[in-house]
Order: C-alpha cells, then sequence, then structure tokens
C-alpha cells in the first residue's frame, strides 16, 4: 500500500499551478494506492491543480482531494485526468466559504476492462455570490463500470450563488456500464442553479458514416471518443496535463 498527502495553502494575493502524475511502471498483482490532497486559499489567492492518475490494473486506488476556498474571492480550479486500469473510488470535493469565491472541477475519465469505477464531485457553496462548476465526461469500454456523483450544494446564506454541473458517460460495447448521477441540494432562494446529464453508446449512424469513408471501425471509434472527450480536454487550464491526456487516451482507446 502507497500513501500520498499532498497540501498546497496560497495565502492571500498568491497564485499557484500545481500539476501531479501518478503512473505504473510494473504490474503488481494487489496494491492499494491512497491519494490524498488538500487546497486552501486566502484572499483573492488562485490555486490551479492539474493531475493525471494512471495506475495499472493491479492497483486498486482511493482519491480524496479536497479545496477549501476561504478568502474572498479566491478561485480554485482542477483539471483532472482519471485514467487507471484498476479499480477507483474517487471524491472531489470544494468548500467555497469566501464572498466571491470561484470552483471548477473539469474530469476526464476512461474505463476499459472489467474496471469498476465511482467518481463523487461536489461543489459546497458557503458564501455569497460564489460560483461552483462541474464538467465531467467518461468512456466506458469492454466490461467496465463506473458511477458518475455530481454534487451542487447551496447552504443557507449563500445568496446569489451560482451551481452549475454536467456529466455525460459514453459505453463503446454491450457489457459497458455507465450511471450520472446530477444532485442538487438548496437551502436558500436567491440563487441560480442547473445540471445536465446523460448516458449513452456509440451512434451507430456515427460509425456508418466513418467506415462509409474508408475508415477501419476501430479508427472510427477512436475519431468518435476523441469528439465525444475534446470539450472537456480542450477546456483544460493547464496545457501540459491537456498534452499529457491526449497520449494516454490515445494508449487507452486502441
Amino acid at each position: 500500500a502507497l500513501f500520498n498527502p499532498v497540501l498546497i495553502v496560497a495565502e492571500d494575493h498568491s497564485s499557484v499551478t500545481y500539476v501531479e502524475n501518478y503512473i505504473s511502471t510494473v504490474n503488481p498483482k494487489e496494491a492499494v494506492f491512497n491519494i490524498i490532497s488538500e487546497v486552501v486559499t486566502g484572499d483573492n489567492a488562485s490555486v490551479t491543480y492539474g493531475a493525471v492518475d494512471n495506475l495499472s490494473a493491479g492497483v486498486t486506488t482511493y482519491v480524496n482531494r479536497r479545496g477549501a476556498a476561504r478568502g474572498r474571492d479566491s478561485r480554485i480550479e482542477w483539471a483532472l485526468g482519471l485514467m487507471n486500469d484498476g479499480d477507483t473510488i474517487s471524491e472531489n470535493t470544494t468548500n467555497l466559504y469566501g464572498d466571491g469565491t470561484y470552483g471548477d472541477t473539469k474530469t476526464v475519465v476512461v474505463g476499459r476492462g472489467e474496471q469498476t469505477e465511482n467518481f463523487t464531485t461536489q461543489i459546497i457553496h458557503f458564501g455569497k455570490a460564489s460560483e461552483g462548476y462541474i464538467l465531467k465526461h467518461g468512456v466506458m469500454k469492454d466490461a467496465a463500470s463506473s458511477i458518475f456523483n455530481g454534487i451542487g450544494k447551496i447552504e443557507h446564506g449563500a445568496s446569489k450563488a451560482n451551481a452549475e454541473q454536467e456529466s455525460r458517460v459514453l459505453m463503446l460495447s454491450e457489457k459497458a456500464r455507465g450511471d450520472a448521477n446530477p444532485i442538487l441540494l438548496i437551502d436558500e432562494d436567491d440563487v441560480t442553479a442547473g445540471h445536465a446529464a446523460s448516458v449513452g453508446r456509440v451512434d451507430p449512424i456515427q460509425l456508418y458514416y466513418l467506415m462509409s469513408r474508408g475508415i477501419p471501425k476501430e479508427e472510427a471509434e477512436r475519431l468518435v471518443i476523441y469528439g465525444f472527450l475534446a470539450p472537456v480536454v480542450k477546456e483544460l487550464p493547464i496545457e501540459g496535463v491537456k498534452k499529457q491526456l491526449v497520449s494516454v487516451i490515445e494508449r487507452k482507446v486502441k
């Protein structure tokens, strides 16, 4: 088992960009990896946190990444590529305590084999005029299964808060499974909130169109996957994370 804690504290008026990569160079029969990260921001501080998790099939991964935007007008942005080949449980929580705080989580997932995965992303609003955005796209291949939980919670007193979320899952085979559960918990009247969620299979008309142009089926599926994930990948705020994700996606969808 491996336990790796990370703590980032951005003091008032500071700005930090942090990128981490977890990669398996061997494939153990049984291993457990715990990823624990915490981000704290002061007044008008900003943290952009990028991560690509790419651990092998023999590794069961537990992920807990938390953010606390405590200072007024501070920001926490997450850019996460969750590309493990083993079973994964991930929880990403951002607490917006200060007035005018901003939280944004963008997540890309590709599951394959017989993986079982559970991803919970939540942004909790305490501060007035706080803004929270969740965007998650996942692709499930083979017999992989996943649950995407998106939670936007606005506490009493967080007037003028805005909680938005979108979760979409694309399944590439009959045995693949995906669930998207958007949840809004509102305890304040003067707020804005919205959600979108979809789960579906590859459109056979899209595949037929591509294949009718002489593109092999595997290549056609790869193009459809890229098109599905591109809206999230292109919005990631860290260029290095974008490039690495494209490379990992290329390997996983072959």
